[in-house]
């Protein structure tokens, strides 16, 4: 069984699958994907993640503001965020982080922001997921001052393996997207072939980064089945046995998932 750990399914390209996130969701099943991790960007799509997750028994969500989606001067508040962490269904935090690719000029804002998702990591203990770019020595500064008791994930890593190294120094685990099987991913790859067994996620990130050969299309989950297989090939190990260790990997990191036993 796979997980994609990280998915958009309020934002997907239903096209084909005739507009129905229930056949979208169905095709990725048939292809053994037994769990989701719906992301959360904003506060405006927070009732939609949960809602998902509401209604399927194997979608869970995450709740939390994305770099690019803080607003200066309206910040996501702690005690809003610890609100909606309440939420049964919602077993982790973010995505959060920091995003100096496309605005470099927010960057004091998008810090008070990750600080402030990194704060109710403490405060709650779930897990919290990164998105850095464009900013590895700002995010590692704030994740080595949250000194978190509990582990994350730095969701569709882009970095090197210094970087990655890290990351896992300070506990968290490293997420690979449909990226990797990109022509000119030579890095990338380097640091999926040295990530512990034990540490490793996969994702899809969709609808974006569809891995080859879907490249340039809409990315559905069904597609974590690619990412998986290049993964599994290129660290030589497996197929099942890479889908059972990235599977137990999530369970570990989000404990309170309601993912199934496979069969």
């Amino acid at each position: 069984m796979l997980v994609d750990s990280h998915c958009h399914l309020d934002r997907l390209d239903l096209a084909a699958h005739d507009g129905s996130l229930d056949a979208a969701l169905e095709a990725a099943r048939q292809r053994g994907v037994g769990h989701f991790l719906c992301i959360g960007v904003s506060a405006d799509n927070a009732a939609d993640v949960k809602a998902l997750a509401e209604r399927y028994e194997d979608v869970d969500c995450s709740v939390g503001v994305h770099p690019l989606d803080v607003q200066p001067g309206a910040e996501p508040a702690l005690d809003w965020l610890l609100q909606e962490l309440n939420h049964p269904r919602v077993v982790a935090i973010g995505e959060t982080g920091l995003d100096y690719h496309y605005e470099p000029e927010a960057a004091e804002v998008q810090q008070a922001s990750f600080r402030l998702h990194l704060q109710a990591a403490q405060q709650t203990g779930k897990p919290v997921i990164v998105h850095t770019r464009g900013a590895r020595a700002d995010t590692l500064a704030l994740l080595r001052e949250a000194a978190l008791p509990q582990a994350g994930v730095l969701h569709c890593f882009t970095e090197d393996w210094e970087m990655a190294k890290a990351a896992l120094d300070l506990g968290f685990y490293i997420s690979l997207s449909g990226i990797v099987t990109f022509r000119n991913a030579d890095a990338l790859r380097d640091v999926a072939r040295q990530v512990p067994a034990d540490r490793l996620l996969v994702e899809t990130d969709s609808p974006y980064l569809a891995p080859i050969p879907y490249r340039g299309k809409p990315n559905l989950p069904q597609y974590v089945r690619e990412v998986a297989e290049y993964l599994a090939m290129l660290r030589g190990q497996p197929y099942e046995a890479f889908a059972q260790q990235t599977t137990e990997n999530f369970k570990r990191l989000f404990p309170l998932a309601h993912v199934k036993s496979a069969g």
